[in-house]
């Protein structure tokens, strides 16, 4: 009999193996982790729709990227050569910079992130990012970077409300150039890189089902003034340095065009247009002896847009899609953020007022296939009014100063184009030119023969400008 219930019961667990198999299946490799043609995605989105949640308090997600970078410059750029000059001011030619090439390898840009998937609070979702790269000293030896933090910032979600606090983008200049080169055309027109301290409020207002309308709105750090942390012993003593600045974007979004890639071939952008604008103020410190203090405003405003040409057929597919992003703005002293090239005009020592320059940048960014991306683009930044850098107005001339600002920049130019190929859900390479061009004003200096102490300045100027070429290999994770 025992030999008969133990030969029913073997029986009975074999038949019902195949039935536990169905209801407990292996897991399913991920489809981005796979060798195929074409090849998945490389890296979805900048913060990660391929995340998979680790061990924490709460949901935490790890991504980032490997980046290597090769560059040839046609100018010496010095220790910090793999990025364009952030100032934008390339070397005159015939200089000794001009006159030396430089190549260059750098693996900073590569970098981590870790995002957090919190509890809810009122009903909305709430979340983190932080996010480091290695290029806290970017003039340091490349075999010893520096960490250095991008972004960390909290959120929490509402359906159509979301409050942010924390450190990420500024919240002026919404453009970034689809460039390689880690400067992203800041100092030509597209003064994006800015990471600062800030709260935002950010606001959607469903017009109807393809329409809304996007509204910004916060405070941010005043990094404009030098001044602002530490006091130098010999400023006013009542000085206070900057007020906090106010920044918004009031933008147009509309699904009526579908979407297509944006930076990097990364997020999905619909059809966009709105503007932007930043307003502060800043004590000027360091005033000549018996001068009363002066706020300088600092102030900006623009226009945004991103038109996809051609639409992703899913969604999703990046496979014949194109869009056109572009962006124009005013600004003075904004030179924090390359916005204006420098911070004051006139007389700094005892009246001081804000330099003003206007920006604008436009690209395309072409997708022919899901792997394959092509963009180029303009960009262009220009000192608003000459006379202000090189008439006596502001200045009374003296024997020794004739009150001109000498070699300011004019204006700076950047035409780039690029070509990357993904290989894998992972690899991706990318090939880009780009030529970088300064025009220089007040650098010629001659002996005015009515007053033999009096410097006047010719109407020349010198003019500096750079081919780059540049070679870039990146594995996301």
């Amino acid at each position: 009999m025992k030999r008969k219930v133990f030969g029913l019961m073997a029986a009975g667990m074999m038949l019902a193996a195949p039935a536990m198999a169905q209801e407990t299946p292996q897991a399913a490799e991920p489809a981005y982790n796979v060798d195929c043609q074409p090849s998945s995605e490389v890296g979805p989105g900048m913060y990660g729709k391929m995340s998979s949640p680790v061990q924490s308090k709460f949901n935490l997600s790890i991504g980032g990227f490997i980046k290597l970078d090769y560059a040839h410059n046609s100018v010496n750029f010095g220790k910090a050569g793999s990025l364009s000059p952030g100032s934008g001011a390339i070397a005159k030619k015939g200089s000794t910079n001009d006159r030396q090439e430089q190549s260059i390898f750098t693996a900073r840009q590569s970098r981590i992130w870790f995002k957090v998937g919190g509890p809810g609070f009122l009903g909305a979702k709430t979340g983190a990012l932080i996010e480091v790269d290695f290029y806290g000293d970017a003039s340091a030896a490349n075999e010893s970077p520096q960490v250095r933090m991008r972004h960390a910032y909290a959120t929490i979600d509402w359906p159509k409300t979301q409050l942010l606090f924390g450190q990420t983008w500024d919240i002026f200049g919404p453009m970034a150039a689809n460039t390689q080169d880690f400067r992203q055309g800041a100092a030509y027109g597209t003064p994006n890189n800015p990471r600062v301290p800030q709260i935002r409020l950010t606001q959607r207002v469903d017009l109807d089902a393809t329409n809304s309308l996007k509204f910004v709105l916060g405070v941010q750090d005043p990094n404009q003034n030098d001044n602002n942390n530490t006091m130098s012993t010999s400023a006013i003593t009542d000085n206070v340095g900057s007020a906090i600045n106010v920044a918004g974007q009031v933008m147009w979004v509309s699904k009526a065009l579908g979407v297509a890639p944006g930076f990097w071939g990364l997020p999905m952008n619909s059809l966009t247009a709105g503007f932007f604008g930043l307003y502060g103020s800043q004590e000027a410190t360091n005033l000549s002896s018996g001068a009363n203090d002066k706020n300088v405003d600092s102030w900006g405003y623009g226009f945004y847009t991103f038109v996809p040409l051609l639409k992703s057929t899913d969604g999703k597919s990046r496979a014949m899609t194109m869009a056109l992003e572009a962006q124009a703005y005013m600004a003075a002293n904004m030179a924090f953020s390359s916005a204006t090239s420098i911070n004051f005009v006139g007389d700094t020592t005892s009246d001081p007022h804000a330099a003003k320059a206007f920006g604008l940048g436009a690209q395309l960014i072409f997708y022919p296939t899901q792997d394959l991306g092509f963009s180029v683009g303009y960009l262009r930044r220009n000192a608003y009014n000459s006379g202000d850098y090189s008439s006596t107005i502001l200045r009374i001339p003296t024997p020794t100063d004739d009150g001109r600002i000498v070699n300011y920049q004019k204006y700076n130019t950047n035409v780039f184009a690029n070509i990357s190929y993904d290989l894998n859900a992972a690899l991706r390479i990318v090939a880009e030119y780009e030529y970088l061009y300064t025009r220089y004003g007040n650098h010629d200096a001659v002996t005015n023969t009515a007053s033999p102490n009096y410097k006047s300045f010719n109407s020349s100027a010198k003019s500096g400008s750079a081919n780059v070429f540049r070679l870039a290999l990146l594995y996301f994770f």
